[in-house]
């Protein structure tokens, strides 16, 4: 791997920072979920499921490939919030191998109070790292 142009102390000072940010918000994240209950890939799952792009509720296969996690382990993980009563499954109407998620009110709940709080902690870090728009 070559560089295409070399980097000044200030990018190297920049990307630094922006990396300590990013292992600190993991830090957060992983704590705020166990303090609300959830493990955090729990909390992974439901924040995909809420945040699915395409139309309609995602199957398992989209939020395997949102959270880039095999099929199999992305099915165990829906079996465990499932019973947690975390999420529903439905079969797909269009195809019935299909299984279509979606979150309970108790996952609703869980994930808007951790994610108002995702929100609060990465606008305070977005104005200590002051990164975005300065790296070229």
């Amino acid at each position: 791997m070559s560089p295409s142009a070399s980097l000044s102390v200030l990018e190297y000072q920049q990307l630094a920072r922006f990396r300590r940010a990013l292992r600190a918000f993991l830090r957060f994240s992983d704590d705020a979920a166990r303090a609300a209950g959830l493990t955090p890939a729990q909390h992974q799952l439901l924040l995909a499921i809420k945040g699915h792009v395409g139309p309609g509720a995602p199957s398992a296969s989209e939020v395997a490939e949102a959270l880039q996690l095999r099929l199999h382990s992305t099915v165990e993980l829906i079996n465990r919030a499932e019973a947690s009563g975390l999420l529903t499954r439905r079969a797909d109407p269009a195809d019935g191998r299909r299984h279509l998620l979606s979150l309970t009110r108790d996952g609703e709940a869980r994930l808007t109070a951790l994610s108002s709080l995702h929100r609060d902690e990465l606008r305070r870090l977005a104005e200590i790292v002051g990164v975005v728009g300065e790296l070229r």
